[in-house]
């Protein structure tokens, strides 16, 4: 059948290539160009054995400090906007136990689909896309953080995660460029499975297969809306024309609501703002991590992409202001300067800001809706693992149009 994939980040060009290797047809549509929104300038990293959502019971304890502090990771700006306290009253809801437990498993099952898919595109393709499998390692600064971290690895090690909770001295071992850090660590979770690569050269690479494959691109041309006829979309009306298609998928990341709520459909996604820099650090080994770093205090992850180091992080609750604000781009440059005192090229810094499409539990939305269009599918709201889960939630929607 013909399917029109609306969106060209990288959740829609994982789904273009999942469905045309299925046989299908597909035409993409993206009122910009692949890659240019929340996929261009994110973390880097593809953390399949370390999803657990942002929604935790142990967010409870961090909230005051988080919303208070002013060098606080998570920052609310609150906004005469009712589906902003609606989407944080839900996520606070989802700060559960239970709730995170279901959803970590849920999301472990749909990354171990996206690694076994990705890996597969990787190897058919072979992408020029500064791929490299050097693992990843989770810093915590103090026993009581390193402690529910390895309970939480625990829970995931039941759920198929292979993962090792190590002290400062094995931290050093793995890391060198940790070295300066040593006495400030009291632990961290290593996945020596973990993975990295430049998602914008991931999108821009498979836009140029898709091409090849006979998919069809139509980029600068905004989605005004969808045309309904009989409960289904007959056309995605643009300035260019009308796309008429058998089946359509939404994979428009944080600006799926919009379209959506035109069709009366409520999906629960708001925009939680990040930020990056990428720095150029050359070959020298200890002044940049070749192994991908989070630091769990600071909530900020650090990827070796080829020469580059992309540093990325910060979550901003506030709207749709996509401008990139200065104190987050200092915040995110001293603390790289904190952990790897010896990286250079600071004043180059490649600013970058980008809006994650959350749900409140973390899960994304894949497939119909109940008050959707039948011949419409949803594959949004992954937050920050588009580029982890893209792969999956891809094969899952081919799937279930081939079902």
């Amino acid at each position: 059948m013909h399917v029109c994939v609306l969106g060209a980040g990288i959740v829609g060009l994982a789904t273009a290539y999942s469905l045309r290797r299925a046989g299908h047809e597909v035409t993409v549509l993206d009122r910009a160009s692949p890659g240019s929104g929340a996929s261009g300038g994110n973390g880097a990293q593809l953390s399949y054995s370390y999803v657990q959502p942002l929604a935790d019971p142990g967010i409870w304890l961090q909230l005051p400090k988080l919303l208070l502090s002013p060098t606080s990771p998570l920052k609310l700006r609150p906004r005469l906007d009712p589906r902003q306290w609606l989407w944080g009253a839900q996520f606070l809801a989802a700060c559960k136990g239970s709730t995170s437990r279901r959803t970590t498993a849920r999301l472990l099952e749909l990354a171990a689909l996206s690694r076994q898919t990705f890996n597969a595109m990787m190897e058919e393709e072979q992408l020029d896309c500064d791929f490299s499998t050097t693992g990843k390692l989770v810093l915590y600064p103090d026993r009581p953080s390193f402690a529910a971290a390895h309970r939480q690895m625990l829970l995931q090690r039941d759920l198929g995660s292979r993962q090792e909770a190590v002290d400062a001295d094995r931290c050093v071992e793995i890391e060198p460029a940790l070295a300066s850090r040593h006495r400030h660590i009291a632990g961290a979770i290593h996945t020596p499975s973990e993975c990295a690569a430049d998602c914008l050269k991931t999108c821009r690479a498979l836009l140029a297969v898709l091409r090849r494959q006979g998919v069809r691109f139509l980029l600068g041309s905004p989605i005004e809306h969808l045309v309904l006829r009989g409960g289904s979309v007959v056309a995605a009306a643009t300035p260019q024309g009308p796309v008429e298609a058998d089946q359509y998928v939404m994979a428009l990341g944080a600006h799926s609501p919009r379209l959506a709520r035109a069709l009366g459909v409520h999906l629960p996604i708001y925009p939680l703002k990040g930020y990056s820099i990428t720095v150029e650090v050359g070959d020298e080994p200890r002044a940049a991590p070749s192994v991908s770093v989070t630091d769990s205090a600071r909530k900020v992850v650090f990827s070796r992409i080829g020469s580059r180091l992309r540093v990325a992080g910060m979550a901003e609750l506030s709207g749709y202001d996509s401008a990139v604000c200065p104190a987050q781009i200092a915040s995110l440059k001293a603390t790289t300067q904190t952990l790897f005192p010896q990286c250079g090229a600071l004043g180059s810094l490649s600013p970058w800001a980008g809006m994650r499409p959350a749900t409140p539990t973390g899960l994304p939305i894949i497939g119909t809706h109940a008050k959707g269009p039948r011949n419409l599918l949803f594959n949004t709201g992954h937050g920050a693992l588009g580029f982890t889960l893209a792969f999956g939630s891809a094969q899952r929607i081919s799937r279930m149009l081939d079902s």
